[in-house]
């Protein structure tokens, strides 16, 4: 029986702080030698039901550019979620691009609600505005897209009530 020959695993995120409470983020099964045999796809940072390898993962490792503006956002949010500064930096329009990107490492993004967006694949410039909440507070923004030879960019963001 598969359960006799493999020990299941679960990868949880704990938090900042190592205690109780975490959050799964991958479950698999590994043999008694310690080789990954299955791996459930950790769900996507960005809330949407798809898992990250299929949702916000494709564009984090440019396999494939957002679709459309909220896509865009949503792999941004992700990106903040995994510290991925790099792919923060080369989906930041080059007009408004810092030259470089401090993340804090204690910042723990909890979830991500979008609460309006336009911006669809045929469309040049797109407007999403969303609630992030972390373990500081909510940041609430109207952030700015365009699309520029078939790919988005994050433009600016202002603070939204």
């Amino acid at each position: 029986m598969f359960q006799d020959r493999f020990r299941r695993i679960a990868v949880v995120d704990t938090g900042a702080h190592g205690g109780p409470g975490g959050v799964v983020r991958a479950v698999g099964f590994v043999t008694p030698a310690g080789d990954n045999v299955e791996t459930v796809t950790r769900p996507c940072p960005c809330g949407a039901p798809a898992p990250y390898d299929a949702c916000c993962g494709p564009a984090h490792r440019g396999e494939a550019p957002a679709a459309t503006a909220e896509a865009l956002m949503r792999s941004r949010y992700s990106a903040f979620v995994l510290r991925d500064a790099d792919y923060l930096l080369a989906s930041w329009h080059p007009s408004t691009r810092p030259k470089r990107l401090n993340l804090d490492p204690k910042t723990r993004w909890i979830s991500l609600e979008v609460l309006s967006a336009s911006g669809g694949v045929f469309d040049t410039t797109g407007i999403v505005e969303f609630r992030a909440t972390h373990d500081q507070g909510v940041q609430t923004e109207r952030s700015h897209f365009v699309r520029e030879g078939g790919r988005w960019f994050y433009v600016d963001g202002v603070a939204a009530r």
